[in-house]
């Protein structure tokens, strides 16, 4: 249960990146929003990443975490932001997700 809430929270990490992102591009009263957006999401995944280390070790938790924050992020900005689709940014977002794989199945 506390893999599938860190999954969750690391979710939420990528969306605040996002939010980020969108509130850079707009302007006026959308920038607030998308702030806000930002605050909310921060805030639920700090929660359910506090959560999950309870149970989980912290060293991997927030490694996955992040990991899930990182390749969201790239994700987001590939597929929403136009940003460039490399080889090489491919081939290390697999590596990065190899790792986070990596960490999970060593933790108990």
């Amino acid at each position: 249960m506390n893999w599938l809430l860190l999954i969750l929270g690391g979710i939420f990490e990528t969306a605040f990146a996002m939010c980020l992102g969108k509130a850079k591009e707009s302007s006026g009263t959308e920038t607030y929003l998308w702030y806000g957006g930002f605050l909310a999401c921060l805030i639920i995944s700090m929660l359910l990443l506090i959560k999950a280390t309870q149970t989980l070790p912290i060293g991997t938790a927030y490694a996955v975490w992040t990991g899930i924050g990182a390749v969201g992020s790239v994700i987001i900005g590939i597929f929403i932001f136009k940003e460039p689709a490399t080889f090489w940014r491919i081939f290390f977002l697999f590596t990065l997700v190899s790792s986070i794989i990596g960490l999970k199945y060593v933790s108990s």
